[in-house]
């Protein structure tokens, strides 16, 4: 019989999953964190139901916050359960869900002054967040727009803000106008050096409204970097089914993920931290090598892959690996242009940690999607490729490999695979891609002429060269064929 998922049919959920060995009544809030999506409750969310089930740190709680309709969404299908999740870890050979219970409340979407009131408790000390690579509103150079019309809007009414940034600035301003320590503010996205970057989207909305603030700021709280991995598909009515039939459990919104997991993380905190190193979370003095390594090895590997597989009309992310042409272009690539130029890490062969992310995007019962890995280019590329693509260029290395990825992205925005069909975008940035990528059929440059994206690597005249050459291939031979001539080791001129 099937369980809808509460805390009063959790003994029903434990006959096929496993359930908290601590009483969420025991639970106190010590964390609010921003954007409460699959990837927080599969990463963040489970390494503290790992501590609260060894019995230890119960005050570090979650309370979700957010300010987006897809954060009014998911409080409404969280709160008719309790604000438990159930959690699906897939491997190739284990399928296994376990119930989450360390988040107690999501705070009103759109109540600015229930969230700055919650930001301002002392109970709060740390404010973590994951709201994906777009959220910072910063350019291709990881610079703050403290210009961005959102943030903008903040600056001119600080006390009612709508940004992630503008309240958290507003819950500082309350804490220090109060005598109350600071909360450490920390990030989980996938940004490289994304306690820095941060750092100054807080401090740079600060300044637009009270720079004493913001200097205040600045000296007195801390923003550790992150380096966090866990691949997690989006959830869609095959997960949920999928649930209730294997497992007899009714959830609203369950997650599915990868058994691997890794959290690398700064010790800066200002007001105290849960004992995460009990729970496999790595604390280091400078985070710097593992996310150059996780960043470009892994994110520009899915960036990578998702344009070709998508021009070939492949959906998942397995079968684009199972694709002999797609994994040895990965393989070449990673090899030749991005392995090369990350710096050493410690204890860790980089060559084996991309062995073990080939295996990872091998996982078929994960079933990632192309166009989930595809989404967002306009903000991912910028931070996954071009990096590399840069550093190569700045040390006299060739970037076959990289301009090619970079046309596989324009390609794409044309609009139609190779067979015809139809590509849906899905991207802050899609009527002006799609928009330059048609035009660049006939003036390959036409795509590269966007500053915020391309930056520096579009004045280089071997990139031009390379990415004009590979999109001319692309239209006239295909996907295939090019990436079949890139491997040949035929594709430059």
């Amino acid at each position: 019989m099937t369980c809808k998922l509460s805390l009063a049919t959790l003994s029903d959920a434990a006959r096929t999953a496993a359930i908290p060995g601590y009483d969420r009544a025991s639970l106190k809030a010590g964390i609010v964190h921003f954007g409460v999506g699959n990837f927080h409750r599969a990463h963040q969310a489970i390494y503290l139901d790992d501590l609260f089930n060894q019995g230890t740190d119960h005050d570090w709680a979650i309370v979700g916050a957010g300010v987006l309709p897809s954060d009014a969404a998911m409080r409404e299908k969280l709160a008719a359960q309790d604000f438990l999740t159930t959690v699906v870890e897939q491997d190739n050979n284990r399928t296994a869900a376990r119930v989450t219970a360390p988040m107690i409340d999501i705070l009103p979407v759109g109540d600015s002054a229930a969230i700055i009131a919650r930001l301002a408790d002392p109970e709060i000390r740390i404010v973590s967040m994951t709201i994906t690579e777009g959220g910072y509103f910063i350019d291709a150079s990881g610079t703050f727009n403290p210009a961005h019309p959102a943030i903008a809007a903040d600056g001119q009414n600080p006390s009612a803000p709508k940004t992630v940034f503008g309240l958290v600035v507003a819950g500082l301003k309350a804490r220090k106008d109060k005598g109350i320590v600071p909360f450490t503010v920390m990030s989980c996205d996938n940004i490289p050096h994304n306690g820095v970057v941060t750092a100054n989207a807080v401090v740079g909305t600060a300044a637009l409204s009270d720079p004493a603030l913001a200097e205040w700021i600045r000296a007195n709280v801390a923003f550790p970097n992150a380096m966090v991995d866990r691949i997690t598909p989006a959830t869609g009515q095959r997960e949920i089914d999928f649930l209730n039939e294997h497992f007899q459990i009714e959830d609203n919104w369950p997650v599915y993920c990868e058994e691997f997991k890794q959290w690398v993380l700064e010790d800066k905190f200002t007001a105290g931290r849960p004992a995460l190193e009990k729970v496999g979370v790595t604390f280091v003095p400078d985070v710097t090598p593992y996310e150059h390594m996780k960043i470009r090895i892994l994110n520009g590997g899915h960036a990578a892959i998702a344009y070709p597989a998508a021009l070939m009309d492949i959906h998942f992310v397995h079968d684009s690996m199972e694709d002999p042409l797609i994994r040895a272009f990965l393989a070449k690539l990673e090899k030749d242009e991005i392995i090369p130029i990350v710096p050493p890490v410690p204890n860790t062969s980089l060559t084996d940690y991309f062995g073990l992310i080939e295996h990872r995007l091998l996982n078929p019962k994960i079933a990632d999607t192309i166009p989930r890995l595809a989404q967002d280019g306009s903000n991912r590329q910028p931070k996954f490729i071009l990096p590399s693509t840069l550093d190569n260029l700045r040390q006299g290395r060739d970037v076959v490999g990289l301009a090619l990825v970079s046309a596989l992205w324009c390609r794409y925005f044309a609009g139609k695979t190779d067979s015809g069909k139809d590509i849906v975008f899905n991207d802050a940035s899609a009527d002006r891609l799609h928009a330059a990528a048609l035009k660049a059929k006939d003036d390959p440059l036409a795509f590269l002429a966007f500053d915020d994206i391309f930056g520096d690597v579009a004045k280089s005249e071997l990139f031009r060269k390379r990415f004009a050459h590979a999109l001319k291939s692309l239209w006239e031979k295909g996907t295939r064929e090019t990436l079949q001539l890139y491997l040949d080791g035929k594709l430059a001129v």
